[in-house]
């Protein structure tokens, strides 16, 4: 992502001037290296769960520099193996840095990055898409992670650049994520998964491909299937649910793979969702197919999907796509 690597760049400035002799001066060194790496990886802005507001490139920084997990790996300075060092370094900001997505329907109220921006999301209140936001901070909390990310208000939707690399980042951010927590408002017991709207929407696609940890809540945002389970794509008998809502095999649902294998049957999926923008079809399968393309909003959905299938022939060569 283009604003994350800039970011990045300004974060690791001085890196390429290597550790002092200093001990101390060498372990700040290699922590800032690897929180360059790291941050790269994951969305441009993320809300801190425990104060509840919105932090950019660099307040995500300035936070974990003013942690205790930052103070404890100072303290390891006068550690004589650098190798165990810099694993417990590795180890120590990978876990700090970790973050939960949000996946779910649109509904009333969502609140903009407009609305969040310099407000703390526990105190907004009036609207169903805030109280949502401050349900799915408050159980990223409760699993532990202090990071997390929705659509609806991590994203500045007035930059096009910016929101053209997040639809480029999208399908990585939800990989890349330790947890993504589905609501379905719509989900009232046990046994009524597969008839949620939430299976026939453009954009979930990816959301439930993408995640290695998933976990869906019911209207009340109490747990399906009440198990001890942190996985839902580990629970056998969700896994069920699953195949039956979507079709596809228990191992596309549970160690997907983007890129270009079995097009026609990815493109098929598909044709059973609708987006709110036509063009959205298209766009939402970049990540499936690990492709990047640019973003036209206001093209037709069918110059959108064109553009899309002239990519998958000419990378796979397959052009049964043509009739999926």
């Amino acid at each position: 992502m283009k604003i994350a690597k800039k970011a990045s760049r300004a974060y690791a400035r001085g890196l390429d001037a290597g550790p002092s002799s200093c001990s101390s001066s060498h372990i700040k060194w290699l922590i800032k290296r690897v929180v360059s790496d790291k941050i790269q990886n994951i969305p441009l802005r993320l809300l801190h769960t425990p104060t509840g507001l919105l932090c950019d490139r660099d307040a995500q920084i300035s936070r974990f520099e003013g942690s205790r997990q930052y103070e404890q790996l100072l303290s390891l300075a006068s550690s004589p193996d650098s190798d165990q060092l810099e694993a417990e370094i590795n180890n120590v900001i990978s876990e700090y840095f970790e973050f939960t997505m949000l996946s779910h329907r649109w509904g009333s109220g969502e609140p903009s990055l407009h609305d969040v921006e310099g407000r703390c999301v526990y105190d907004l209140d009036g609207t169903d898409g805030q109280v949502k936001l401050q349900m799915f901070c408050i159980l990223a909390l409760q699993h532990h992670f202090q990071w997390a990310w929705s659509d609806t208000c991590c994203i500045d939707k007035s930059s096009s650049a910016e929101l053209q690399e997040a639809i480029g980042s999208m399908f990585t951010w939800y990989h890349q994520s330790s947890l993504t927590i589905v609501y379905l408002p719509d989900v009232f017991d046990v046994g009524s998964l597969v008839g949620s709207v939430w299976f026939t929407r453009g954009w979930t696609l990816q959301e439930l491909l993408a995640p290695r940890a998933i976990l869906f809540y019911m209207h009340d945002w109490s747990l399906y299937m009440k198990s001890s389970s942190t996985n839902h794509k580990t629970a056998p008998g969700l896994l069920n649910e699953l195949h039956d809502a979507t079709g596809m095999t228990k191992e596309h649902l549970t160690n997907f793979s983007p890129g270009m294998a079995d097009a026609r049957s990815r493109l098929h999926w598909a044709s059973r969702r609708y987006t709110t923008r036509p063009e959205d079809i298209a766009y939402s399968l970049f990540g499936i197919f690990q492709v990047h393309l640019p973003t036209f909003y206001g093209e037709s959905a069918q110059n959108a999907l064109g553009r899309l299938l002239t990519e998958i022939i000419s990378r796979s060569g397959d052009i049964s796509v043509l009739d999926w």
